[in-house]
């Protein structure tokens, strides 16, 4: 009988210390998705990159209103993004921890638990190495700003106008209007027009046609041009004889 009352203070003692650790884990959680909300928020206003800016709010103000809403815009995107990207990264670390700690208040051995894990996660990593490092390329152009919604880039495929920046993809607009998908981790070059000063090629004029003299005794309108380089250009152009000529 002793023995039936010992198990069961035992487990009661052991979902006792899961739960509290549960709702430890549960309330840190809560806390750092309210502090990582309240860092987008204001990363979203601008707030926090303009509060030692005092003094430039008249030069924002003569701004182009679209150049301001595209710049306001990309701002957003970029806060959004990062902040998505915390509050996953936040999850995962929380919930792991949390089921390791419910596993060692019930004296559950984890160590061939973390062997397993580490095993499958190699496995994962060797299979999705591609989707793994599309993600990491796709965070260091945020954190970077090596380009945002509204610049023009170029590279090795295709040269058009960024509308939308993930974390996987980004999304350009062609110069003929064709909608590319472009995988972060495939891009090994580029170039930003927007962000620094790029000057778009002369086309060379065509050569203006030169006139052709017309011979003695023709009436002034059968004078043509011809274009630079025609054989006949060099030399009087000559017409049938009419009948005043016979």
């Amino acid at each position: 009988m002793q023995t039936l009352e010992d198990t069961s203070n035992t487990v009661l003692d052991n979902l006792l210390h899961a739960g509290i650790y549960v709702g430890v884990a549960l309330v840190s959680w809560l806390i750092l998705h309210y502090v990582v909300r309240i860092v987008v928020k204001r990363a979203e206003k601008g707030t926090l990159a303009q509060r030692g800016l005092g003094w430039m709010k008249p030069v924002f103000r003569n701004l182009d209103p679209v150049m301001r809403a595209l710049d306001m815009e990309r701002r957003v995107q970029r806060a959004r993004t990062i902040g998505t990207l915390l509050n996953s990264l936040l999850t995962v670390i929380v919930v792991v921890i949390t089921a390791f700690y419910v596993l060692l208040a019930f004296h559950v051995n984890i160590a061939p638990l973390l062997a397993s894990v580490g095993v499958v996660g190699i496995a994962i990593g060797f299979g999705s190495q591609q989707l793994i490092r599309d993600f990491l390329a796709g965070i260091f152009i945020t954190l970077e700003d090596q380009y945002g919604i509204g610049d023009v880039i170029q590279t090795s495929e295709v040269i058009g106008e960024v509308e939308s920046v993930g974390l996987r993809i980004t999304r350009v607009k062609g110069e003929d209007g064709t909608l590319w998908y472009l995988r972060n981790g495939e891009i090994l070059r580029l170039g930003n027009r927007s962000k620094g000063n790029y000057v778009a090629p002369m086309d060379e004029p065509e050569p203006s046609p030169l006139p052709v003299a017309a011979p003695p005794g023709t009436p002034a309108t059968a004078a043509r041009t011809l274009p630079a380089g025609h054989p006949a250009s060099s030399g009087p152009l000559f017409n049938e004889p009419t009948a005043a000529s016979e």
